[in-house]
């Protein structure tokens, strides 16, 4: 029985719908229903090609990556290594305080200020939003509040501030459903093909 139906995901199609839409209210909105983004569009596909970094997922890597390449070129965008520099960005952030030292921790933080704004002379606040997503996604007290004590600084406005952490809240809760799917999707269905279930 099980062999003869055939599905397109695992999860099934209406949960794909529900996942699409989420996608849509993330990244590009849904007219008459989103609320407004404070991040530009292109901002919020960096902190998801970065979160995929994190979550070493490929496929949302992958996807992100070109998201960030189209908006990158729609908008004219003076060319630098984003890429190789997102990378760094990542290894950087996946030190935490309580891995180190004290002295290491004090050390750590003099040096990601500094890749920091080596960042945001390319993107304007792009290392603190994604050092901000990561700290949401593992739950780090102490990476949010580096991150915060920047966006004090860099977006003065207290309805800015809101709408920025807004954005990337909804980036981060997005693509952690988003990479966890794509990663184990390929496992369930090696395991249910080997009982004769296709999806």
């Amino acid at each position: 029985m099980a062999g003869q139906s055939l599905r397109e995901s695992v999860q099934g199609q209406p949960f794909n719908d529900i996942l699409n839409e989420l996608h849509a209210h993330t990244f590009s909105g849904v007219p008459g229903e989103s609320d407004p983004f404070t991040l530009s569009e292109l901002d919020r596909e960096y902190i998801a090609y970065a979160l995929a970094l994190y979550y070493q997922c490929d496929h949302c890597h992958h996807y992100h990556g070109r998201a960030v390449a189209r908006l990158r070129e729609q908008a004219g965008c003076l060319d630098w290594d984003w890429q190789a520099e997102i990378v760094k960005l990542i290894l950087f952030l996946r030190t935490s305080h309580d891995s180190i030292s004290t002295l290491e921790w004090k050390g750590w933080i003099e040096a990601w200020r500094g890749f920091a704004l080596r960042i945001h002379h390319h993107r304007a606040g792009l290392g603190c939003n994604i050092a901000y997503a990561i700290g949401i996604a593992r739950a780090d007290e102490h990476l949010l509040e580096i991150a915060f004590e920047s966006f004090q600084a860099l977006y003065p406005d207290e309805e800015t501030l809101l709408g920025v952490i807004r954005d990337i809240d909804r980036v981060v809760v997005f693509m952690k459903a988003a990479t966890s799917k794509n990663r184990t999707d390929p496992i369930l269905k090696r395991q249910l093909s080997q009982r004769g279930i296709k999806v």
